[in-house]
């Protein structure tokens, strides 16, 4: 008899202890396209009644991620040194935080990957881990590519840019990306999204005068969505234009500069300096594949 209550007092604090913090793990989409940011929607929810506080033990880092590829090997974190700074959650709160592993794992080769993540409590000398979650990185089909020097003034490192276009077939859409890349010194600074383009006409693209590249694409019926993109990945504008009498097209000036003419401006997006892609200090040192 004193041996079963053992057991169900063993059982039971067994139990409280994964109920203290839960965790759950998710992704936008299952596929991804090489070098694309993989987000992920962290949600760490504290159930132990009272606040905890989440911190480093010693070398033991309280928060991580564990990757494999569909092989099962282990994928190891490209930047060791990167730490989490303490969190506190407060008793029945529950916090949520997205995070990109694209500059984290090296996840860039095909394949599908397994990712769970992993919270280290301190004070119960504990690990709570979320259920798995899979994705799969294949490459998109290439349509238009042009690489030019960078200028004098440029802030960016390197002597060449290389642009490509890429499209995506998703079940219920296909998405135009764009890729920013130093082939030359096998560097991929960014790769993103463009958004949805239909197959009413290609995308058109035009470099002005400072190597900005310009891309006008027919994102739904009479809309074209217009976006320059800058020599590091950064997007600098996105707009939509939408037909009248005329259709939306790119025209280059002789003095090299880049604008659309005809259609109608219909919702400009103000001037971003932040992008998707990571900094550069983060970004992997592989070349895409072709």
């Amino acid at each position: 008899m004193k041996r079963t209550l053992v057991f169900v007092f063993v059982c039971a604090m067994a139990a409280h202890a994964r109920a203290q913090i839960q965790i759950e793990l998710k992704l936008a989409r299952l596929q991804y396209i090489a070098y694309e940011p993989v987000m992920a929607t962290l949600q760490i929810t504290n159930l132990a009644g009272r606040d905890v506080d989440l911190h480093d033990a010693g070398q033991q880092a309280w928060f991580g991620f564990e990757v494999t590829g569909q092989d099962g090997q282990t994928i190891s974190r490209l930047n060791t040194d990167a730490t989490q700074p303490p969190l506190k959650i407060e008793a029945g709160k529950r916090v949520t935080q997205k995070i990109n592993l694209t500059p984290l794992y090296d996840v860039h080769d095909f394949g599908t990957y397994h990712v769970r993540a992993h919270v280290y409590f301190a004070d119960f000398d504990k690990f709570f881990y979320s259920p798995a979650r899979v994705f799969e990185v294949s490459d998109a089909r290439p349509i238009w590519q042009r690489t030019v020097g960078m200028p004098d003034e440029s802030s960016g490192p390197g002597k060449a840019r290389t642009y490509s276009l890429l499209s995506n077939r998703f079940p219920e859409h296909t998405s135009l990306y764009i890729r920013v890349a130093d082939q030359d010194r096998g560097i991929v600074y960014a790769t993103y999204s463009l958004g949805r383009i239909i197959a009413f006409d290609g995308p058109h693209a035009e470099v002005d005068r400072n190597n900005i590249l310009h891309v006008l694409h027919c994102a739904a019926p009479r809309t074209w969505s217009y976006s320059k993109i800058g020599l590091n990945g950064e997007l600098i504008s996105h707009s939509t234009f939408m037909e009248t009498k005329t259709r939306p097209r790119l025209a280059r000036d002789s003095n090299g500069l880049v604008a659309v003419r005809g259609g109608m401006l219909d919702q400009p997006v103000a001037r971003s300096t932040s992008t998707n892609a990571p900094k550069l200090s983060e970004r992997p040192d592989e070349s895409p594949s072709q």
